[in-house]
């Protein structure tokens, strides 16, 4: 089990991020279009999970925004953003914002939550996803992970990027 912190409560979340150099966890989630990505979509390309709360939350937002950003001069990399929102959801504010680079996705009903260890199992925002980073390189090897200290803060881009290698 691992913590962050919210308005200055200690949050716990359900487990620990995957190990670094141990192999991603299966996953399954479901994209804004309903579609199905897993580990069969990332296979091959080196990967950065972006993990946030909600989509509809400033900080979370913008992690988005960033990772897009990133994405777009990353070669072989795919960015997976993951929270439990609605795909609806994420398809509106993807749409609205002009998001394309990355792939956005809802953990609402699966186990990526558990299995990646950053479900919060205590305070307000129990049950939605703990803001973190999970970078693996093309054979799904695990180079960095970052669970953020506070969730109003956003994660450390730069060493996710240079996590890559």
């Amino acid at each position: 089990m691992a913590q962050t912190e919210h308005n200055g409560e200690v949050i716990h979340t359900a487990g620990n991020l995957p190990t670094v150099g141990g192999q991603l966890p299966d996953f399954n989630l479901d994209a804004a279009d309903l579609s199905q990505v897993g580990n069969q979509t990332v296979a091959g390309s080196r990967v950065i999970f972006n993990i946030f709360p909600s989509i509809d939350t400033g900080v979370c937002a913008m992690s988005v925004r960033k990772f897009n950003e990133l994405a777009a001069s990353l070669p072989n990399t795919k960015v997976v953003c993951v929270s439990k929102d609605l795909p609806f959801a994420l398809g509106r504010f993807c749409g609205a914002e002009g998001i394309e680079n990355v792939i956005t996705t809802s953990a609402f009903r699966s186990s990526f939550g558990e299995d990646f260890g950053v479900t919060m199992i205590d305070g307000p925002l129990r049950g939605l996803l703990a803001r973190s980073i999970v970078v693996a390189d093309e054979q799904g090897k695990v180079s960095h992970t970052e669970l953020v200290a506070k969730i109003s803060s956003e994660p450390d881009y730069d060493a996710a990027v240079a996590a890559l290698g």
